[in-house]
């Protein structure tokens, strides 16, 4: 059973979007703002940490989605159905696009709406105004690599189902050798 204490302790993480998957990195940061991370994790309650983005205009979309995604909207008025291409929406508001997949992957209740949305930051340059919060000597949280590799584990010790490693790496420990 989780300890609910009464006060969370928020971490501030920096991360950088530049060359990255937006769905990758958008499954990376939805937990750290939920705070699956911690072991005082409780669905019920606000217990993530906040995350800052830069260079969210640097993001990548695998395949021909810049042209062939559409993001939608509704005005509110009959036939305001409205939809841009991904690299429209780039050009205009690049934010956008990595808010809108992160949220996607949050449920949608009052955790959400009230604590998550406002925790995640997310800027189009690598200028950012928390830089007392996150600190200049912060660590970068790593890239997200876009397939499996030894030295990035996805939370998996022992790999996915009948997968192996190379010999002589295991992700926890890369100094020691499974045999």
């Amino acid at each position: 059973m989780s300890f609910p204490g009464r006060h969370v302790q928020r971490a501030w993480h920096l991360i950088d979007a530049s060359s990255q998957t937006v769905g990758r990195l958008a499954a990376t940061i939805a937990p750290i703002l939920k705070g699956k991370h911690k072991p005082t994790y409780r669905p019920n309650a606000d217990c993530g940490d906040f995350v800052v983005v830069i260079n969210a205009d640097k993001v990548h979309f695998s395949g021909k989605k810049w042209t062939d995604k559409l993001y939608r909207h509704h005005t509110g008025y009959p036939g305001g159905l409205k939809s841009r291409r991904a690299l429209d929406v780039l050009q205009r508001k690049p934010e956008s696009i990595l808010r809108k997949a992160v949220l996607g992957m949050l449920s949608r209740n009052n955790l959400r709406h009230k604590y998550i949305e406002p925790r995640l930051k997310i800027y189009a340059g690598s200028d950012h105004p928390h830089v007392g919060q996150v600190g200049d000597s912060s660590k970068m949280m790593e890239p997200v690599p876009r397939k499996k590799e030894a030295n990035y584990h996805f939370g998996l010790v022992n790999g996915y189902a009948g997968a192996t490693l190379p010999k002589g790496t295991h992700p926890m420990n890369p100094s020691t050798s499974d045999e």
